[in-house]
């Protein structure tokens, strides 16, 4: 199939496209949302913007969509984005890094049924556990650009996700019951490198805002 896949840099739509690429797909395409509502019930906004840079080490291009973000309405923004992907790359099916929304995956899938696109979700539903080790041993580099969770302090900012630390989100998941795969948005994550990279991309650490547990931090990216 020709896929494109709905790209936000964090782990999960990366290793979505990851995951269907390894079944044999065709990755014609990234569809990043800009958003300028940073609640979107639908899209990731925390250095958003940097999907560019990531766009150009997968050497995969990128379809930008600007939305205000207005909760229903910012759909019709994606179904643009989703029918010129159609046009300019003949793709016949969309990805998504859904894992757990059922909100985000049924408006997705009801934006292909419309459009007569098969919907992918290679993550529906993974166990976070098994999801955390699959994302270690095939080498994916992830760090945090925003927290906003009981547990959370600005510290985890930039942290790169290891054993230690997957440990440690563990602990929380326990303490606090955050979701550890962050589907109840504890936290957002940013994909420094992985198998579909031609390189690790150099990160700097920009403003960090926020206060008590919840905290995002702007990234350099080169």
């Amino acid at each position: 199939m020709k896929c494109a896949v709905l790209f936000s840099g964090g782990k999960d739509s990366t290793y979505a496209a990851f995951i269907v690429k390894k079944q044999g797909h065709e990755i014609s395409c990234l569809i990043s949302i800009f958003s300028e509502n940073p609640d979107s019930y639908m899209f990731h906004t925390p250095s958003i913007s940097k999907v560019k840079k990531q766009s150009e080490v997968m050497k995969i291009p990128l379809i930008i969509k600007e939305t205000i973000g207005e909760k229903e309405k910012e759909l019709i923004d994606l179904e643009k984005a989703i029918i010129k992907a159609v046009e300019i790359y003949k793709i016949d099916s969309v990805v998504s890094g859904a894992v757990e929304s059922v909100y985000q995956k049924s408006r997705i899938e009801r934006i292909c049924d419309k459009l007569g696109l098969e919907c992918l979700n290679p993550l529906w539903k993974i166990d976070p556990i098994n999801y955390w080790d699959e994302l270690l041993k095939n080498n994916f580099e992830i760090i945090l650009v925003s927290v906003s969770a009981e547990g959370f302090d600005k510290k985890w900012l930039g942290k790169k996700i290891d054993k230690e630390l997957i440990e440690k989100l563990k602990f929380l998941n326990q303490k606090y019951k955050i979701h550890l795969s962050f589907e109840g948005g504890e936290a957002e994550s940013f994909v420094v490198n992985c198998p579909l990279f031609s390189r690790e991309l150099k990160i700097k650490k920009g403003e960090v805002i926020g206060k008590r547990n919840t905290w995002k931090m702007e990234i350099q990216v080169k």
